[in-house]
């Protein structure tokens, strides 16, 4: 008997509809998400994104072939090159400078988060890593399908978060979610169910520090 994503998402069922339909993320789909708690969450977003820039390192160090090394270069040169501009380009619109980001403290939660995907991949291996950082890269993208679904969602230029929705919502980033999937079930489908209970506690550790992060954006935590 294989497995796949969806069953680690089964796992963890109430904790993955709490990340994906916490109440930041239902604010941020009916516009009603304070400016304060965005504009907190985009700067230890742009933390948290450096973090994921090391991660995807430690993926290639992790890396058992040629082509899981591909994978790893293409994703970190995807976040230092691409990804981190356009974040700086995002936080810019909403009145935060480049300056203030480089001279910001990483909150609890976002400590709690990025330190606990680098320790899983240091101890473990390259599925580790990946199940760690699967709650972000595929997280996101269906939450923006989820809020794409819900009737009072706003979309346009009445939510002043459309863009966010939109990045997420992206065709390029629906690829990048559906690409690590496949890669994914690829390797669930062999492990043994001693090795899939390993892998969903990882799952579910990370789903609980994402609901953190969304938290920690609302409370405006440090």
């Amino acid at each position: 008997m294989g497995y796949c994503f969806t069953d680690l998402t089964n796992a963890c069922h109430d904790e993955w509809r709490a990340y994906i339909e916490h109440d930041f993320v239902r604010q941020l789909g009916t516009a009603t998400l304070p400016d304060a708690a965005f504009r907190h969450y985009l700067k230890q977003d742009y933390l948290f994104l450096i973090h994921f820039a090391r991660a995807y390192a430690l993926a290639a160090y992790k890396s058992p072939t040629l082509a899981d090394l591909r994978q790893a270069h293409e994703g970190l040169k995807a976040i230092v090159d691409v990804e981190l501009g356009l974040h700086v380009g995002f936080c810019q619109e909403w009145g935060i400078s480049e300056d203030e980001l480089a001279q910001l403290p990483e909150a609890r939660a976002t400590l709690a988060y990025t330190r606990y995907v680098l320790d899983t991949g240091n101890r473990g291996d390259l599925l580790d890593l990946h199940v760690a950082l699967a709650p972000c890269l595929i997280g996101y993208g269906e939450i923006a399908n989820w809020l794409n679904a819900q009737a009072s969602t706003l979309r346009g230029a009445q939510n002043p978060y459309d863009a966010w929705i939109a990045m997420y919502a992206s065709e390029e980033f629906q690829a990048a979610m559906q690409a690590e999937l496949e890669w994914l079930n690829a390797r669930l489908a062999d492990v043994t169910p001693a090795r899939f209970a390993e892998l969903s506690r990882i799952f579910s550790d990370a789903t609980r520090l994402e609901i953190d992060f969304w938290q920690m954006g609302l409370d405006l935590a440090h």
